[in-house]
């Protein structure tokens, strides 16, 4: 009957026989087994074959403190300004080494003695010579007074007609006489003086003390060995060698580009090699007023930076390699991210449902630890700190490993 519905009968009889709409045209089967299998391969495709979401390192934005420094571009060396390589000034057997290697002395302590036995000697004569010459000096100028006594009695005498003027010059010449003798008497003594102390000189060269309190670094010489000064324009090394730890500094090259923001005075945090995990304060000493050139294309300022406190430096050992930040300024409560997760043009990938978000954002201080965003995040926003994949980029789904 006209307008009446038609009545679409789908049914499987024997071989897979189905039945269409009264009036359409019967559809190839073929078609039918490519729809089938495509609508399969779609829901295998987001069911069965869906891929794993990959798993990320990632952060949260915080506020803390941010901190724009300045790095070594090559490691530093830790130095002490307070070093001695000591020798004796003259040559002799070593009789005395009152310390070993590592030893800590104190100024004016007693490191190393020669054989002073022909020192002595030689002192002991100055002094018998001083004794001697100080006799002769007394007994000369004794004569003198009595001399001088003697004019004077002569010149009363002359007054009242006793004596002649004969006899009162003979007197005057005798007191000048042993007044000059007095006088060469007196030089005589005072270059035995003279003798004595040079003598007590060359004694003392025989030792070699301590100039200031420290740690006896190297000694490369024994008890019974013979040492010879340098002779002039020949160098010999020296048999001892003394520093003091707490005057120990850093020895740092910087990139040229960057001396021009480096000033004595700045704070700087420093690292050393030996002590992995620690960081010690300490200021910005002296800018070389020069630029190093090591290398081609690899010039340098020497930026020198000391502990604070000195003390600090206890047990760090001299030539050990060493790193310094400076800081040029610092930003309390800056919203930061890890420095790792900032990408070429500022981009960095967001975590937000499980997928990746590219987004840019506006720097503000940064450092080898963090960034300082000034606009792009908020507070809280989970970015990707380690991009160790290309599946890793905008888009993909994820977990994220969130570090502290």
């Amino acid at each position: 009957m006209q307008g009446r519905p038609r009545t679409a009968l789908f049914f499987l009889t024997g071989p897979h026989r189905i039945g269409y709409n009264r009036g359409m045209k019967r559809m190839p089967r073929w078609s039918i087994v490519l729809i089938v299998a495509v609508a399969g391969a779609v829901v295998l495709r987001f069911t069965l074959f869906r891929p794993e979401p990959i798993p990320v390192r990632a952060a949260r934005a915080s506020l803390g403190v941010v901190e724009e420094t300045i790095t070594n571009t090559r490691a530093g060396t830790v130095k002490v300004r307070e070093r001695s390589k000591l020798s004796p000034q003259i040559g002799g057997r070593v009789v005395a080494l009152p310390f070993a290697k590592g030893d800590h002395v104190k100024e004016g302590a007693l490191l190393l003695k020669l054989d002073d036995s022909v020192q002595r000697a030689r002192l002991s004569l100055a002094e018998d010579q001083l004794k001697t010459a100080g006799a002769k000096a007394r007994e000369a100028c004794l004569a003198a007074e009595l001399s001088e006594k003697e004019w004077k009695r002569g010149l009363a005498l002359e007054k009242d007609g006793i004596t002649s003027r004969q006899s009162l010059d003979a007197l005057e010449s005798s007191k000048e006489q042993t007044a000059a003798a007095c006088r060469a008497a007196g030089a005589m003594l005072e270059q035995a003086r003279s003798q004595v102390r040079l003598a007590r000189a060359e004694l003392a060269l025989t030792e070699v003390r301590a100039p200031f309190s420290g740690v006896l670094a190297d000694r490369s010489t024994e008890i019974g060995e013979w040492i010879t000064p340098a002779p002039p324009g020949v160098p010999i090394p020296p048999v001892l060698d003394l520093l003091s730890p707490s005057s120990a500094y850093i020895s740092a090259p910087i990139d040229e580009v960057d001396s021009i923001r480096v000033r004595p005075g700045q704070e700087v945090r420093i690292t050393v090699d030996s002590m992995p995990g620690r960081h010690f304060e300490g200021r910005v000493v002296r800018v070389a007023p020069y630029v190093k050139d090591v290398q081609e294309q690899n010039r340098t300022v020497e930026v020198e930076a000391s502990f604070g406190p000195p003390a600090a430096a206890g047990g760090i050992l001299p030539g050990t390699s060493a790193d310094v930040e400076i800081i040029l300024s610092r930003k309390d409560d800056a919203l930061r991210v890890p420095t790792a997760a900032v990408a070429e043009g500022d981009k960095v990938l967001v975590v937000e449902d499980g997928r990746l978000v590219e987004k840019t954002i506006k720097k503000g201080l940064q450092n080898w630890q963090y960034t300082q965003v000034l606009a792009g995040l908020k507070a809280g926003d989970l970015v990707v700190t380690a991009r160790d994949s290309t599946a890793v980029k905008p888009g993909a789904r994820v977990t994220a490993r969130v570090q502290p």
